[in-house]
């Protein structure tokens, strides 16, 4: 089924075909048209199986020909966990509609900058991707107003009621129409994320893609088991003796994260850790840094991570693991996308092998396993 069949805007359907997307991931496939004719929809679906794009195609298309609203009024309001995720939706938002008849001005808003640029940059507004908490202070700085958005969209609703944001998402609520298209996604069916569909959605199309094993497949998967003062040099052992040019590097913590990257770099190694303690403008630094090949090695955050999204990325390091297994499943599924293999490797300490075999369990895949016992560690 091409995207030609959907009733999208022909100047999407032409740019679609220009970028080589012919044919519509499953989550897409369900969800444009159900937004298309209004429905609210609740979808469900891992990350990297292209659910940004299920919603703006749709969205863009309703928004031509539709009566503009007054200025400062903005016609569509996603809601994201993280400035990364904000800023990675507006760009998907800008790129496609950059071919539109009519003109879609979308902005993205976060906090940890500048109030007043973003209060300056509302003129005229038609989508809006926001921070709960900064939208918030826009909206008591009355620099915005919600009470003409037609279209509402929650994205990575699990990770927003996992970092506490319901009370200001409550806020939000009530400051909306009630009549409204509402649109949930989320990697997880957890319960609370069942909770606020039962109130937010009416009558939703529920759409469930589940992690297919053959997306697994795609990615190599191997574990290097080592004492944990080893495990630096393994790291930079990997990254120099295979020639790893693009590398994405997962820690538990923001000062795991800063501690590894520097080692990195004084051993020769291009690196920059993107973490929550980070200014705005180094996470966005090391992330276009990352993305374009200036920087070698990113380590991140498990939560930093949600705003990362790089179609071919090559490989993926678990320098440490995370808590749950459904975490471990986003880790690795930031490589092995659009159909290209991609590595995923695992560094295991002798104080996690434990809960490596119960994420493995809950994968129902087993790692291959690597000996390090004759590894020349030496200079590394």
């Amino acid at each position: 089924m091409p995207f030609s069949t959907f009733g999208l805007s022909p100047s999407l359907v032409i740019q679609l075909i220009n970028n080589n997307y012919e044919h519509p991931y499953p989550i897409q496939k369900e969800a444009i048209p159900a937004i298309l004719e209004g429905k609210d929809v609740l979808g469900i679906a891992e990350t990297g199986s292209g659910k940004t794009a299920s919603y703006v195609l749709p969205i863009l298309t309703n928004l031509q020909g539709q009566t503009r609203t007054k200025n400062r009024h903005v016609n569509v309001l996603v809601l994201v966990p993280t400035r990364e995720l904000a800023g990675q939706v507006k760009e998907v938002f800008q790129q496609f509609g950059s071919t539109l008849p009519d003109r879609v001005k979308t902005i993205a808003v976060f906090g940890g900058v500048s109030i007043n640029t973003q209060m300056q940059a509302m003129q005229n507004v038609n989508v809006l991707v926001a921070t709960p908490g900064r939208l918030l202070e826009l909206v008591e700085s009355n620099a915005v107003h919600l009470t003409s958005i037609s279209t509402l969209i929650l994205d990575e609703a699990d990770k927003m009621l996992n970092l506490g944001f319901k009370s200001e998402m409550d806020k939000i609520f009530d400051l909306l129409p009630k009549k409204r298209q509402n649109l949930l996604f989320s990697a997880t069916l957890s319960e609370d994320v069942n909770n606020i569909n039962q109130v937010l959605l009416d009558n939703p199309t529920i759409i469930k893609i589940a992690f297919e094993e053959n997306n697994i497949e795609l990615i190599n998967q191997t574990a290097y088991y080592i004492d944990e003062d080893k495990k630096g040099p393994l790291l930079r052992y990997l990254i120099k003796h295979n020639n790893m040019q693009q590398v994405l590097v997962f820690t538990s913590s923001t000062y795991k994260a800063d501690n590894v990257a520097d080692k990195l770099r004084k051993n020769g190694i291009d690196a920059s850790a993107i973490h929550s303690k980070k200014s705005q403008s180094a996470r966005t630094d090391a992330l276009r840094n990352f993305k374009n090949g200036s920087v070698r090695v990113l380590v991140a955050t498990d939560l930093l991570a949600r705003g990362i999204d790089i179609e071919f990325l090559p490989v993926v390091i678990n320098y440490e693991l995370p808590r749950s297994p459904k975490d471990y499943i986003h880790r690795i599924g930031r490589t092995g996308r659009a159909d290209t293999p991609g590595d995923a490797i695992t560094i295991v300490a002798p104080k996690d092998e434990h809960h490596f075999k119960i994420i493995q369990k809950k994968m129902k895949k087993w790692v291959d396993r690597v000996a390090c016992d004759n590894l020349n560690l030496k200079d590394y």
